[in-house]
């Protein structure tokens, strides 16, 4: 719900940081590929390690990271998986 709706990701995590998640996602959905968003950078896209080697992690507002996994049957991602800080 956080990712979909601007209001509760607004409440949950403040104004700014649901600017950014709904930006991300903006971006996510206008990409034809994970792999496009790291080709770019765009939200400095980069693929995990380790137990999570299998997800990719956007920036939000430091040390926050919306993470994502792909879904082999599509082009795109299918599935966010947390917004956290994982370090």
């Amino acid at each position: 719900m956080i990712c979909t709706n601007f209001g509760i990701a607004k409440r949950e995590h403040g104004q700014n940081m649901a600017i950014i998640i709904h930006q991300r996602l903006n971006e996510i959905r206008s990409a034809e590929s994970i792999e496009q968003l790291v080709q770019f950078s765009i939200g400095r896209c980069h693929r995990l390690k380790g137990k999570k080697k299998d997800h990719y992690a956007m920036d939000l507002i430091h040390p926050y990271r919306i993470v994502i996994s792909k879904d082999e049957t599509t082009v795109c991602c299918s599935r966010i998986e947390a917004i956290e800080d994982y370090h």
